[in-house]
């Protein structure tokens, strides 16, 4: 025997025993009661922390989106509502952002902030349906989801959903099972969050309340004081908004009637169909890397019972749960994650509704738990170590590849304005300007939303922002305000709404200064796309 091969056998052995102790460690964390809540904040900590900088890198040469700075801009505000949206996105960021700089940095921080809390109140259903294990699985596969990271870039009020949205369902979960008018008023509440949040809300809150009708022991919790108090606690919570709602002339309602209807019935059906290919594509990601976790552990196949999966739920339900599943709280989370998946769609098909990809954003977290409820599904101890390791490795993986790709997706789409156009700099450029001319702060500036939202963030000021042409202003700043300030008009000249607008600054400040303006970012010595401008600079009284 070769000497050398007793000490490599000896390593060898101390790495299998180093394994397995990192292994059983993991597990009992997962799964202690006094350990499981802050090792899952941990991995939520750890996955912000990750993506933040791998957005950082992925965006270095992108101003932030649109939304991000419409979010921003409402939060120097705190009004019962926002023109198009209930006011939460807003206030949300702006009590981030007494915290932190208006820095792209610090958006990418908010939106993993965002999901990263969303992963923890996804781990608290889990734990209401399935035993630890498994919802130590569930809450791995949905930091794998990409809506919890590549997607979950935009802070807005469709990506806090992620955090409403499970409070919601969660608050019905409890409710569900205590039957208690104390439990009624906490779902009500939540009730009152998620629609503060964004009124696509009530396609969850139309599918929890058919999950009650629906559910064997519906008789049970409707006779309960829990339902009716959560309706009624939710009406009372919801009364300062419905009175703004009024004295806005309910423009969120006529923004959203203006924006998302249609009337080309083909247009409709190709739209429902790309919503649901690029959410079942999405989800394809995480429920993979969940069954190759799974699959390492050998033997593979006894982790399913060979039967068909249909069969297997229908005797579940049948005759009652697993030792590892709470069959009663598993059904909610089925006909709710059912409802919801094809109830807009089908929705949108019947009333001609532009169908937007984002809308699926907070409509499908409860997938992994609706699988992972399954009782036939069999998940060992190593199966969370593997999925830990795929998730962390993926993580690192594109944290060093993030400066790579961003490269890689800018050499591609070098002549892309939308994504590569130096608003940034405009902004810059336009308060050097109005501070030369007028000596004082710039106040407002007006235009579309896309167009002037980048204005308000990047700029020093921080002029508030003002849309002549939509009915939906944010209610920031008022007509009177605007002719009392001055402005400058930022508008693309490719834009079909132009004439419009310079019909408004003619009648608003006809002797405001008309320049245009072109500016273009260099990002690692790499130019981006140019872009012009048309400026118009009105004087203050």
């Amino acid at each position: 025997m070769s000497t050398t091969s007793i000490p490599s056998a000896r390593a060898r052995a101390k790495t299998r025993v180093s394994y397995a102790r990192f292994r059983a460690w993991l597990v009992a964390s997962a799964t202690r009661p006094e350990a499981r809540l802050w090792q899952v904040i941990q991995l939520a900590i750890l996955h912000a922390v990750l993506w933040t900088f791998i957005l950082i890198n992925l965006k270095a040469a992108q101003d932030v989106h649109m939304d991000v700075a419409e979010a921003w801009g409402w939060g120097q505000k705190f009004l019962w509502g926002y023109g198009k949206h209930p006011p939460l996105s807003g206030w949300v960021a702006g009590l981030w952002f007494t915290m932190f700089p208006p820095t792209d940095w610090a958006t990418y921080a908010l939106a993993m902030a965002t999901v990263g809390t969303g992963m923890v109140i996804c781990w608290l259903i889990a734990l209401r349906v399935v035993d630890a294990r498994r919802a130590f699985l569930v809450v791995v596969m949905v930091a794998l989801y990409p809506i919890f990271n590549f997607k979950g870039f935009k802070y807005n009020p469709d990506l806090l959903q992620l955090v409403t949205l499970p409070l919601l369902v969660l608050a019905y979960l409890n409710a569900f099972e205590k039957r208690s008018w104390q439990s009624g008023v906490l779902l009500g509440l939540a009730g009152a969050l998620a629609l503060m949040t964004k009124y696509w809300v009530l396609t969850m809150i139309g599918a929890i309340g058919l999950a009650a009708l629906i559910h064997p022991e519906r008789l049970s919790f409707l006779s309960s004081p829990a339902p009716w108090v959560a309706i009624a606690t939710m009406v009372v919570a919801m009364i300062p908004h419905i009175v703004w709602l009024a004295d806005a002339h309910f423009v969120p309602l006529t923004y959203a009637g203006d924006t998302y209807s249609l009337e080309d019935s083909g247009q409709v059906h190709q739209l429902v169909a790309g919503y649901a290919l690029h959410n079942v594509a999405l989800l394809a990601l995480p429920v993979a890397l969940a069954a190759l976790a799974m699959a390492l552990v050998p033997p593979w196949f006894r982790l399913l019972l060979l039967r068909a999966p249909l069969r297997i739920v229908t005797r579940a339900w049948a005759r009652g749960a697993n030792p590892g599943v709470n069959l009663s709280q598993a059904r909610n989370v089925w006909l709710i994650q059912i409802i919801v998946a094809v109830g807009p769609a089908l929705g949108a098909l019947a009333f001609s509704i532009y169908m937007k990809t984002d809308w699926g954003i907070s409509l499908f977290f409860l997938v992994p738990l609706a699988l992972v409820a399954i009782p036939a599904l069999r998940v060992q101890s190593a199966a969370l170590f593997n999925i830990v390791a795929i998730w962390l490795v993926l993580s690192v993986a594109t944290l060093a590849a993030s400066p790579w790709i961003a490269a890689r997706e800018m050499a591609a789409n070098a002549g892309n304005t939308a994504t590569y156009g130096a608003r940034s700099d405009l902004a810059r450029e336009l308060t050097q300007a109005w501070h030369a001319r007028f000596a004082s702060r710039w106040a407002v500036v007006a235009g579309t939303m896309e167009s002037i939202q980048p204005m308000v963030f990047y700029s020093a000021d921080h002029p508030a922002a003002f849309t002549p042409l939509e009915a939906w202003g944010s209610g920031l700043i008022s007509p009177d305000d605007v002719k009392r300030y001055g402005f400058i008009g930022v508008f693309d000249p490719a834009d079909g709404r132009l004439p419009a607008f310079e019909k408004w600054v003619s009648e608003v400040a006809p002797n405001a200064e008309r320049i245009v303006m072109t500016t273009r970012r260099f990002t690692h010595g790499k130019a981006g796309p140019s872009m012009s401008w048309n400026i118009y600079i009105a004087p203050p009284k």
